[in-house]
């Protein structure tokens, strides 16, 4: 059995890959992943921190075996 892993986007991105990723990562449309991370930012300012740890520490689809 294949284990899903999350990985940065390299088809639907628009700055890294993080939301396209996520949505891929739940089978969910990235543009609700995008509107999230807005409130996010915007809400409480968590949202930038998130973005850019999770585009710091996940491995792009080609750095998978």
């Amino acid at each position: 059995m294949a284990q899903k892993r999350f990985y940065l986007s390299n088809t639907d991105k628009k700055i890294a890959g993080v939301c396209g990723g996520i949505g891929e990562y739940f089978e969910i449309d990235s543009l609700l992943v995008r509107v999230a991370f807005l409130l996010l930012i915007f809400g409480c300012g968590t949202g930038l921190v998130a973005y850019l740890v999770l585009w710091l520490l996940a491995p792009k689809k080609n750095d998978i075996w």
